[in-house]
């Protein structure tokens, strides 16, 4: 069992804006017949003591800190979210709701810290030249070089996959190969903290060892793609930040035009017109576009909309309309879910949304680099259930 870091349980209740006291009551610790519930917590911040795993989970919740958190050497940055890349200025988002995102760019901050510190312990790092080698400067037509260059993916393979979902398996499949770890990540552990969309499409943390970009994937699937190349440019710009819905600051724009450049050339997309259709041929011609290069109908929307070739209120019609199909295709899913037998298991679902973290750490739990309860922790499982995770595949 890993050692608790004692400095890291008071940064926690500091960050979390608690006195000794308020913490000693929230984690439910009590005055004794000679010790105060506050003198109490003072002996775990001291490292006196070790708190139990009981105790360890409520710090945990109520400081408002991934349970790994307390495994690292040192704390965290406090509030480190990078360049806030959500550009949704105007939008107004619940308090529970940003608080969720903060607890989970954590959550993967020190996944990632932890990938990193044992990977060079193990003398196993590999520098990732692409992190960080350009800048805006450098232009779209650069950067999509360097993302062809890395991913080493014909865009012809990708499209003529039969649906969206395995378009982004391949892409994730090239992806991870490159060294990034991709997550599908839209809540805290259960759907009582589902994080809309709204909120954050997917976000990138940089590092030249152990990259990570997480997806909400309470997004519509045929967008997952798109996402991924975003959050990757973010990356080779050496940028760390949450992206949004819309597209207001310099450099979500800069991000937006290499992955819809890397998907869909502009010389290429000139040859496509869609002049003096009612509505309901509109919708259907740009779906079936769309499906062919494996992009969102809303995407190619937007494009024609910046083309000038429909209006500003069209292209929202239009946007509407789309949104609208996915949620009555995704209520439609979940219903045939629930009468339908052989649905995938718990592991099967949990290894496709960790992606190739699992491998890695699967590895170096075998090694004896990681302890069965530091696994548990990267792979947000209980320690009881990681091996069975590591044998389903």
């Amino acid at each position: 069992m890993p050692k608790i870091k004692s400095d890291i349980i008071k940064w926690a209740r500091e960050n979390a804006g608690l006195t000794i006291e308020e913490a000693a009551y929230k984690l439910q610790i009590t005055d004794g017949a000679a010790t105060s519930a506050a003198e109490k917590l003072d002996i775990y911040e001291e490292g006196k003591k070790e708190p139990s795993r009981a105790l360890l989970l409520r710090m945990s919740k109520q400081y408002r800190q991934p349970l790994l958190t307390f495994y690292l050497d040192q704390p965290p940055v406090i509030g480190d979210r990078g360049e806030d890349f959500r550009t949704i200025p105007e939008q107004f988002f619940e308090e529970a709701e940003n608080a969720n995102i903060d607890v989970l760019i954590r959550d993967i901050k020190a996944r990632q810290s932890t990938i990193r510190e044992t990977l060079i312990d193990e003398d196993e790092e590999i520098h990732l030249d692409f992190i960080g080698k350009h800048t805006i400067n450098s232009g779209v037509k650069t950067i999509v070089q360097t993302i062809r260059e890395a991913l080493n993916l014909k865009l012809e393979n990708y499209r003529s996959q039969p649906n969206y979902k395995e378009s982004f398996k391949i892409l994730r499949q090239r992806t991870e190969s490159a060294g990034i770890f991709i997550l599908l990540k839209g809540n805290l552990g259960s759907y009582h903290s589902n994080i809309s969309v709204s909120a954050f499409r997917g976000f990138a943390l940089s590092d030249d060892v152990a990259p990570f970009i997480v997806i909400n994937d309470n997004d519509i699937e045929s967008a997952w793609s798109f996402t991924l190349l975003h959050e990757m440019t973010h990356l080779i710009l050496g940028q760390t930040g949450i992206s949004g819905t819309s597209a207001e600051k310099q450099i979500e724009k800069f991000c937006n035009n290499v992955a819809s450049e890397y998907f869909l050339p502009a010389t290429e997309f000139d040859s496509f017109k869609v002049t003096n259709l009612e509505f309901d041929m509109l919708t259907t011609k740009i779906s079936d576009y769309a499906f062919s290069k494996k992009v969102s109908s809303s995407h190619i929307a937007y494009r024609l909309y910046l083309r000038g070739d429909i209006s500003k209120q069209i292209w929202e019609s239009l946007s509407d309309f789309y949104r609208k199909k996915w949620l009555e295709g995704r209520k439609q899913i979940k219903e045939d879910n629930k009468i339908k037998d052989g649905a995938p298991s718990y592991y099967v679902v949990k290894r496709y949304k960790l992606g190739t973290l699992v491998e890695l750490v699967k590895r170096l739990t075998y090694s004896g680099a990681l302890t069965t309860t530091k696994a548990g922790m990267l792979l947000d499982t209980k320690p009881l259930k990681v091996h069975r995770l590591f044998q389903t595949g």
